[in-house]
């Protein structure tokens, strides 16, 4: 599998991740920051991959 498609793939995660704290925020911040922390170590694993 070309890594590209694995880079796609985490920053689609990433997106569902932030869109879930987008939505989450107002009712559970807790859940809010999880999904937070989540959102940053996916992308950020988007971007170790690539390099």
């Amino acid at each position: 599998m070309p890594k590209e498609y694995v880079v796609i793939g985490l920053l689609a995660l990433a997106g569902f991740l932030i869109g879930g704290v987008y939505s989450t925020w107002k009712t559970a911040r807790g859940l809010a920051i999880i999904l937070l922390i989540l959102t940053v170590v996916t992308a950020g694993a988007a971007l170790t991959w690539l390099l």
